[in-house]
């Protein structure tokens, strides 16, 4: 036997009474034996955010005090077909020296937010002699899906969106363009009342309201020099108006939800307006920024200062915002009307619009 080599007791004993020949046999098998790991198995995936997670399995004790490495294969799940995921055919992306599991993944490159992952484990032994790794067979492959953008995360976009804000601007109404059927329908069949609809995914994949709130969209943008909305619009000819004060008001909370462009110079904002106390401030009150509805660079209150004066509403003039209002708005409380524009600008529509990646003013170091 191999000086240095421990094997088990009852396999010693067995080698002992063979003949020479048969003894080389089985400590030739001995030493394979010991060269080998078992397989990884029972892979389990914690504590995911839009960026790390924690991995753990088991493995052979006898394993535990000799491996010097993990190899972890992290890939996209790519329309769910599990033949897509092939270990030996692309490099292996994360490398890491053996510590006690779980085993923290954090930050790296490839981790998206909201993001289907398979992902598999390879234990190793480095080798004195070359630096080559005595390695064990694949686990199993899991999968798992990243979260969300979490507060800091959104502190982050904020604080970008802030450097590009611009100066803040009157305005008097919110509006919300759409075609004559939307219109239509809403009076039709739905007794006037518009009610909120489930966010599209437009924007930062991380946001926590894609997919999630519900609400309806509004702006509020006007044009520097006349103080009025445009009259364009990507979204339909006809334009429901409704005063600034029956939606922005001390009686509503105001976040921040977004910060985005479209592979174009000017970046959207996205702030939610929910009553406070409604399911949508208490969705909002734990997911995203609150913003000071008197003192913030994006959409302000300013109540009046002296009896007989009206309150002030201001919008950032250097990024377009989008307002989604959580709770429904009855044509009732504004009027309809046809915008002017001989053209409908459908390039600017951000229905399902998909943020670009390679912008250094509104991306951050955690994904898209």
């Amino acid at each position: 036997m191999s000086e240095g080599v421990v094997y088990p007791v009852e396999r010693v004993h067995m080698v002992q009474h063979l003949g020479s020949s048969q003894r080389r046999h089985h400590c030739t098998e001995l030493m394979a034996d010991m060269d080998s790991l078992s397989t990884p198995h029972n892979i389990q995936i914690s504590e995911v955010t839009c960026d790390s997670f924690r991995i753990a399995w088991e493995m052979a004790p006898e394993d535990a005090a000799r491996v010097t490495h993990y190899f972890i294969d992290l890939s996209r799940k790519e329309g769910g077909d599990p033949s897509r995921f092939k270990h030996r055919d692309v490099p292996t992306k994360l490398v890491a020296k053996a510590v006690p599991l779980p085993m923290a993944v954090r930050g790296h490159w490839f981790l998206s937010p909201r993001t289907e992952y398979c992902v598999a484990v390879q234990t190793a032994i480095r080798q004195p002699e070359g630096g080559d790794y005595l390695v064990s067979d694949w686990s199993q492959v899991v999968e798992f899906c990243t979260g969300d953008y979490a507060m800091v995360h959104l502190q982050q976009l904020l604080e970008k969106a802030q450097g590009v804000s611009g100066r803040m601007l009157r305005f008097s109404v919110f509006y919300r363009n759409q075609h004559p059927d939307y219109f239509h329908y809403v009076r039709t069949a739905c007794g006037g009342l518009m009610h909120p609809a489930l966010k599209d995914n437009s924007g930062s994949h991380g946001s926590p309201i894609n997919g999630t709130l519900q609400g309806i969209f509004l702006s509020c943008n006007t044009e520097f020099d006349t103080g009025l909305p445009p009259n364009d619009s990507p979204y339909g000819p006809l334009r429901f108006l409704i005063p600034a004060g029956y939606l922005l008001n001390p009686a509503v909370c105001l976040y921040f939800a977004d910060f985005y462009c479209m592979y174009t110079a000017y970046h959207y904002v996205i702030l939610v307006l929910a009553p406070a106390g409604s399911e949508g401030d208490n969705f909002c009150s734990s997911r995203l920024p609150k913003l000071d509805l008197s003192a913030n660079p994006f959409l302000t209150y300013t109540p009046p200062q002296r009896e007989g004066e009206e309150p002030v509403f201001c919008h950032a003039r250097d990024v377009i915002l989008e307002v989604l209002f959580t709770e429904p708005l009855h044509l009732d409380q504004g009027t309809v009307v046809e915008i002017s524009g001989h053209h409908q600008l459908m390039s600017q529509s951000t229905a399902n619009a998909k943020k670009d990646p390679s912008c250094k003013v509104c991306n951050i170091s955690v994904g898209r």
